[in-house]
């Protein structure tokens, strides 16, 4: 999981947009157009990014229906250290 993390956030582009997602999922679940309106970004850039984090078992989805919320994975969860040290060095 952590290189999976050095990936998505630091390794390529849109990494600071996925850590501002996984930081919004940290609150609560929310689906893809919440997020959307919480960051200021397109609705398909965010789906862009939650395909991504869904592939590196980052995040899933809760349903399969219209508005379907994402939530942490427990795998992400066990690593929040990890995020936290790569997200300090986007700073």
């Amino acid at each position: 999981m952590e290189k999976a993390l050095w990936y998505l956030i630091a390794g390529t582009r849109g990494g600071e947009n996925r850590a501002r997602i996984i930081r919004l999922l940290q609150e609560k679940p929310r689906n893809a157009n919440q997020l959307a309106d919480n960051l200021d970004i397109g609705y398909n850039s965010v789906r862009h990014h939650l395909d991504m984090l869904e592939e590196h078992d980052v995040v899933e989805p809760g349903g399969n229906d219209y508005g379907e919320l994402y939530f942490l994975t427990d795998q992400f969860t066990h690593h929040t250290d990890e995020f936290e040290s790569i997200t300090e060095h986007l700073e």
